[in-house]
């Protein structure tokens, strides 16, 4: 391709995510001529398929499950009827005012070109776009982010590929609630809709290979997990795998383990994610990737390629909307503010939106014992606080690691009614380095949940 052909830019970003949209924005906003190239619809994978209109649907969720227990508060109420085409259609709603505003807020920036295609690099600074009208452009630039995200990956299942099967975007198209859903995956995704439809009607069997859910807690957080969910009527099975599925007369039949056959309507697989990275063509820009398919990036979030970063989801490792927008700031920082940002030593937080919310943040038990850390353990049940028992909310723990030698928080596990809210207060005490004594010793409102922070780090004592 002759250079007359060539578009040349300061910086292109390939995917409108969470963190490249804003970035893209902010070159802009310096004076970078930007083009940034979005596949599909501009908000990435939160606000269109994942935090935005699931944490909408989990509302109607919530709703109904109050509808339900609202005896438990001396209310008397009729039929629980829900309208899943009315929950479907809020969310729509919610999703397409997020996106159009990401989109609009784009389109806005002077220097910034949006352009709606397919990207793949054709050189070390090149990158060529199918665009969605049908036609080829081919880019330059010496700034190149990659912010493609990730798709949900398959597992190997005979006869997947012969049955319908749902993913986190199909499911929260339905317009039907299942009468007996089969989730696949004991992860955030498959526990948040396992536990939505639920509430929403369905029975519901969450299939885990694992010993336990949420493989990265620790057990007893884990088994709490398990037996909320229990407790809401769902079918765990744990150390259990799917091996065969099969599909007739409108039914789902799935073997696990043991030969076991289970029978249901609907089949849901969120069994992991895996990098939108195998159409762009990354060996032409001499990036690399790890073995699932993940860029590799460094604490400055660049790859093997001078001039080429990656952000988000694609780069492996904390798969966040916070993180990705933190790589955002990060390079922003660096590149436009001549900072020295690195993600050394970030917090991650995160709260997995069951109900009740499960927010951590920092170590767990385990990693702090592994990494040799001498901790003092401190947990209460939920029936410890009394906001909770106020609002009959008593499923639930708190946990909170510290380190022995400093009494600096390592951690915490705040499974509770607005656990990740609760999680937050905790986070800017490890932001702030605050010892542990000044939540044991802090003055906070009655009755809140705030308030049982006396409580638990009291126990770090006991």
């Amino acid at each position: 391709m002759s250079n007359k052909t060539e578009e040349k830019f300061d910086a292109i970003v390939i995917g409108a995510g969470q963190g490249g949209g804003p970035l893209a924005g902010a070159m802009a906003r310096a004076g970078w001529s930007t083009a940034i190239i979005e596949k599909k619809h501009v908000g990435g994978t939160c606000v269109n398929v994942g935090c935005t209109p699931t944490k909408t649907i989990i509302a109607s969720g919530r709703v109904a499950y109050l509808a339900k227990r609202a005896a438990d508060y001396g209310v008397n109420t009729g039929n629980i009827r829900v309208d899943i085409a009315k929950v479907r259609e809020r969310k729509r709603s919610i999703v397409e005012s997020f996106r159009n505003g990401s989109r609009k807020g784009l389109e806005k920036n002077e220097g910034l070109e949006l352009i709606f295609g397919e990207a793949s690099f054709s050189g070390p600074k090149s990158v060529q776009v199918h665009t969605n009208d049908g036609n080829s452009r081919n880019l330059t630039a010496e700034k190149i982010f990659i912010n493609t995200g990730g798709r949900p990956t398959q597992p190997r299942i005979s006869g997947l590929d012969e049955v319908p099967i749902l993913d986190n975007e199909t499911i929260m198209e339905l317009d039907v609630v299942p009468e007996h859903l089969f989730v696949i995956g004991g992860g955030y995704i498959g526990l948040e809709f396992g536990q939505l439809f639920r509430r929403l009607g369905s029975n519901v069997t969450i299939v885990q290979r694992g010993k336990q859910l949420l493989a990265r807690e620790d057990d007893d957080v884990a088994e709490e997990v398990t037996n909320i969910l229990e407790d809401d009527g769902i079918e765990v099975l744990l150390q259990t795998q799917a091996q065969k599925v099969e599909h007739s007369n409108g039914q789902i039949h799935l073997t696990v383990t043991g030969e076991r056959k289970l029978t249901g309507s609907h089949l849901l697989i969120a069994a992991g994610r895996v990098p939108n990275t195998d159409q762009l063509n990354l060996n032409a820009a001499g990036v690399e990737t790890d073995k699932r398919g993940f860029v590799n990036v460094n604490e400055r979030l660049e790859t093997t390629a001078p001039g080429i970063y990656a952000i988000g989801d694609v780069k492996g490792g904390p798969q966040f909307t916070h993180i990705s927008y933190d790589d955002y700031r990060l390079l922003r920082t660096n590149l436009l503010e001549k900072g020295n940002a690195t993600t050394k030593d970030r917090l991650v937080p995160y709260t997995v939106f069951i109900d009740p919310q499960l927010g951590r943040v920092g170590m767990s038990e385990r990693q702090a014992r592994e990494q040799g850390y001498n901790i003092r353990v401190a947990k209460i049940p939920m029936t410890y606080v009394a906001r909770a028992l106020e609002v009959d909310e008593t499923r639930g723990l708190m946990k909170a690691i510290v380190h022995a030698d400093t009494d600096q928080i390592l951690g915490c596990a705040i499974l509770s009614i607005e656990g990740g809210e609760v999680m937050s207060v905790i986070q800017v005490a490890m932001m702030g380095k605050l010892p542990y004594t000044a939540f044991r010793d802090g003055v906070f409102a009655h009755p809140t949940l705030a308030e049982s922070l006396n409580t638990l780090f009291g126990r770090v004592d006991a």
